[in-house]
């Protein structure tokens, strides 16, 4: 971490810093340039919030050299996190998860768990507890659905992965579901993560649609740092000023994930094109650029659908995505 210190700083303000960095087991250089002074503060400054150094009336700025990140940043293992679950290893295979938006009868999501089988995807997504921007808008079964979805993806030999709106419910989803969603509305909800810290579950963390990269591997951090280390990042798309779409998929986080930290990450193309047609282009792209899975939106009568029907495939289109989806990932693998 360098401080640069404000060219008319007193002697006596820049001997109280000094002082208080000791205290707090750093070591520094201060260095007299001709235009400034900086200190280089030596140590390892990770967990040190560097923001309350401008209470002191020296400092001009804070450079900090290292990553707040610690357990998600790369350089913590050798290798690249992998998770298994079922016969897939996440990280290494190619993941699809597919399935509705919320789980609406026990009788839909069956049909949606045969049909995301059959397409030859391996698990199924559905919404028991639905956050939703209207309180008129449907907000799902609760443990009724849940309980639905955990059944209908056993019987299919699928894997159930369901969104935690509240850490109250987590016995219910240690119970009934193998992987815990964290939803984007959710992503900062600290309380929530370090719940989700203690349990044995792998998370599947979305970005929040206003949210930063490195503010989305902070919440990683949150959940790893109480003892979870099985996470799946999932990039839904951010909030931008284009109206076209639902929002915009960023697809560059992907890259910057790869570059930063050793967790997988899952792409989301349903939630940010907010419309079906843009649903397949997406998810090839977003394997073409390095993700490890898809989360995709799929009902049996998508017209019907309680939720989010403009964005969820039919059948018949599901089954032929994930046809090209297995031959580009084959392309990719061969020519890596």
């Amino acid at each position: 971490m360098i401080i640069k210190l404000k060219n008319h700083a007193s002697l006596a303000e820049v001997d109280t810093l000094s002082q208080d960095l000791l205290d707090q087991g750093f070591s520094f250089e201060t260095v007299q340039g001709d235009a400034h002074t900086v200190m280089h503060v030596l140590g390892d400054t990770t967990t040190f919030d560097e923001k309350k150094l401008y209470a002191y009336d020296c400092v001009d700025r804070v450079f900090s050299l290292q990553d707040p990140f610690v357990r998600t940043h790369k350089d913590r293992t050798k290798t690249k996190t992998t998770i298994r679950l079922g016969s897939i290893t996440v990280g290494r295979d190619l993941f699809v998860i597919g399935g509705p938006c919320s789980v609406e009868s026990e009788s839909q999501i069956h049909k949606s768990a045969r049909l995301v089988k059959e397409a030859g995807a391996h698990a199924l997504r559905g919404g028991a507890y639905k956050p939703r921007t209207s309180p008129y808008a449907f907000q799902g079964l609760g443990e009724k659905g849940l309980r639905w979805l955990s059944e209908a993806a056993k019987a299919h030999g699928l894997i159930s992965v369901s969104e935690i709106v509240d850490k109250a419910d987590l016995a219910l989803f240690d119970k009934h579901v193998d992987v815990i969603q964290v939803g984007a509305r959710n992503m900062q909800n600290f309380d929530l993560l370090k719940a989700l810290g203690n349990s044995a579950k792998p998370i599947l963390l979305k970005r929040g649609f206003g949210n930063t990269v490195e503010e989305w591997l902070m919440s990683a951090e949150y959940v790893m740092n109480h003892g979870n280390d099985q996470i799946m990042l999932c990039e839904r798309g951010i909030r931008t000023f284009e109206p076209h779409t639902r929002a915009t998929l960023d697809l560059s986080s992907v890259l910057a994930i790869r570059e930063l930290s050793h967790l997988p990450v899952i792409v989301d193309p349903s939630h940010a094109a907010g419309k079906y047609a843009y649903v397949d282009g997406l998810a090839k792209a977003a394997l073409a650029v390095g993700a490890d899975g898809l989360m995709i939106e799929v009902h049996p009568n998508p017209v019907r659908a309680f939720s989010d029907g403009a964005q969820s495939l039919k059948p018949e289109k599901f089954s032929r995505l994930m046809d090209a989806l297995r031959a580009l990932d084959d392309t990719l693998k061969k020519n890596a």
